[in-house]
């Protein structure tokens, strides 16, 4: 069935990868290149939702050392088409599959087709972004880059149930979605509090399903390939960070990084930062612990009486990661 969704990966990148030393990432995956590999012991697998923009990445992505675990990442190429309920089924294969998908797209609104590939899993949906502002303007019936996310908040959409925004820039935050997220209990972590304690961002991205990241979040000095840049921003460094730490999250089965655009970048700059995420993500991914608490087996329980109250908070934490969870 994915070989009818997806072009393979172009031949004359399979011979550059073939040309490059041995430790080389383009030298150790599995690709679709004629037929579609075996995906049986295929733990993630990257897709582009942009041909030309997507290759770009992987030429450097193939560049960069390879070391994981062998027959278990694999490159399938790009989507044939870009009909938003073709990308769905898709990414709902993949996922269904246990294959996680590392989605390479250069236009934002496959930002809401991600999300919409969760709804065929009939569970509730913790969704992350990571961007310099929310995608959503109420009573906004407009389609722009700016009511992208429209449709999951007004109304709320049934299978949400958390979203939270990583590198928000306020200036750029109408005050009614800031209102929105305090009335909606959702997260809004300031780009500000975000560089200074990046440590705080990971609970966060541990909670979540799904990560979407914008290459606009990122400075435009460190990401020139997107369109209407910043100078205000994440960091190259940070944007590698939160990336690892979505690699490191047990619970979260897809991410996707948008807005790269070959024809704005300068020497190939952020389809570096781009493959340099990729390769982030999975060094997290390779490192989890599995600690996740569907159970409370190798947690420790502590137990927080107040005084003054009949109810008590219960913390849990992981003997195998350090991490706590409430």
């Amino acid at each position: 069935m994915l070989q009818n969704w997806l072009k393979p990966v172009p031949a004359s990148l399979v011979e550059f990868s073939e040309t490059l030393p041995n430790h080389a990432f383009g030298r150790n995956l599995l690709f679709f290149n004629k037929d579609l590999p075996d995906l049986r012991q295929v733990k993630v697998a990257v897709i582009g939702l942009g041909e030309k923009d997507a290759n770009e990445a992987r030429q450097h992505l193939y560049q960069t050392v390879f070391s994981f675990k062998k027959n278990t990442v694999a490159d399938l190429g790009n989507a044939r088409k870009s009909d938003p309920s073709f990308l769905i089924n898709l990414i709902y294969e993949l996922i269904a599959g246990k294959v996680l998908p590392i989605i390479i797209g250069s236009d934002l609104d496959k930002i809401a087709v991600q999300f919409l590939a969760y709804q065929n899993t009939k569970s509730l949906l913790s969704a992350a972004l990571v961007d310099e502002k929310p995608r959503f303007l109420l009573q906004n019936k407009e389609k722009s880059p700016e009511t992208i996310l429209n449709p999951f908040f007004e109304p709320r959409h049934p299978m949400l149930f958390h979203f939270s925004q990583i590198g928000g820039q306020t200036h750029s935050t109408p005050l009614e979605s800031l209102r929105f997220f305090e009335q909606n209990n959702f997260d809004f972590f300031r780009l500000g509090r975000a560089r200074t304690t990046m440590e705080e961002a990971e609970p966060i991205i541990r909670d979540a399903d799904m990560l979407a990241f914008n290459l606009a979040a990122l400075k435009q000095s460190e990401a020139p390939g997107q369109k209407n840049a910043s100078p205000s921003g994440f960091s190259c460094e940070e944007a590698c960070q939160l990336a690892r730490y979505a690699g490191l999250s047990d619970k979260l089965t897809s991410f996707g990084i948008y807005g790269f655009h070959k024809e704005l970048d300068r020497d190939g700059q952020t389809a570096q930062v781009v493959s340099q995420m990729v390769w982030y993500f999975l060094d997290g991914y390779f490192n989890r612990k599995n600690d996740y608490p569907t159970s409370t087996d190798g947690l420790t329980e502590y137990i927080v009486d107040f005084k003054d109250h009949d109810w008590s908070l219960t913390f849990w934490k992981s003997t195998k990661s350090g991490r706590w969870w409430l």
